[in-house]
């Protein structure tokens, strides 16, 4: 028997590793996970995050009283909203500033969009409005300020917008297609 010469095997085991190392990325991409492997040539220098780091707060669990399937999750308690796909796991959860009118808890359904920036009931320009329910005459929909901004609700007002920061509105109207199940919890 023929003993393989050391570059061939050196060789080998560099192929069959990065071989290994793009399976297990390609199948933590198809999951939507990142990889929990680091790919740097030499250890970090710092211990902990720079002053100036601002850790987003951990995303909290999608309500169990929630139901199933793909949803959108609205938490009048907890002031949050969850998209949730079609295996029940979260994509994005991000804090709302709801108006002055709740919808009640319950299972309503996206009923109209409206892409393009408009005023809103308390005067501030809006985007990205997703419709779902109304309340005593009150249209009850999600949206996020053109400016960013989120004011507190006008004085005595009536308003049924739940607002956003601008990024999570962009994702909550590109996962709220009409139809789309809206589950409110308390």
């Amino acid at each position: 028997m023929r003993a393989v010469p050391a570059p061939k095997v050196w060789v080998t085991g560099l192929t069959v590793g990065a071989v290994a190392a793009v399976v297990v990325l390609a199948v933590q991409a198809d999951k939507g996970t990142k990889p929990s492997v680091a790919l740097t040539s030499r250890p970090s220098v710092s211990a902990s995050p720079s002053p100036s780091a601002r850790p987003e707060p951990a995303a909290t669990a999608v309500p169990d009283a929630s139901g199933t399937g793909r949803r959108i999750v609205y938490s009048l308690g907890e002031k949050r909203v969850w998209l949730v796909d079609a295996s029940d796991a979260a994509r994005r959860s991000f804090a709302v500033w709801p108006g002055t009118v709740d919808p009640a808890p319950g299972t309503y359904s996206v009923s109209l969009r409206r892409g393009e920036p408009r005023t809103g009931s308390d005067g501030v320009r809006i985007e990205h409005i997703v419709y779902f329910t109304a309340v005593n005459g009150v249209n009850v929909a999600f949206s996020n300020a053109v400016d960013g901004s989120s004011p507190p609700p006008a004085g005595g007002a009536q308003t049924g917008g739940i607002r956003m920061k601008t990024a999570d509105g962009s994702a909550l109207w590109t996962f709220g297609e009409t139809g789309t199940k809206v589950v409110v919890v308390n």
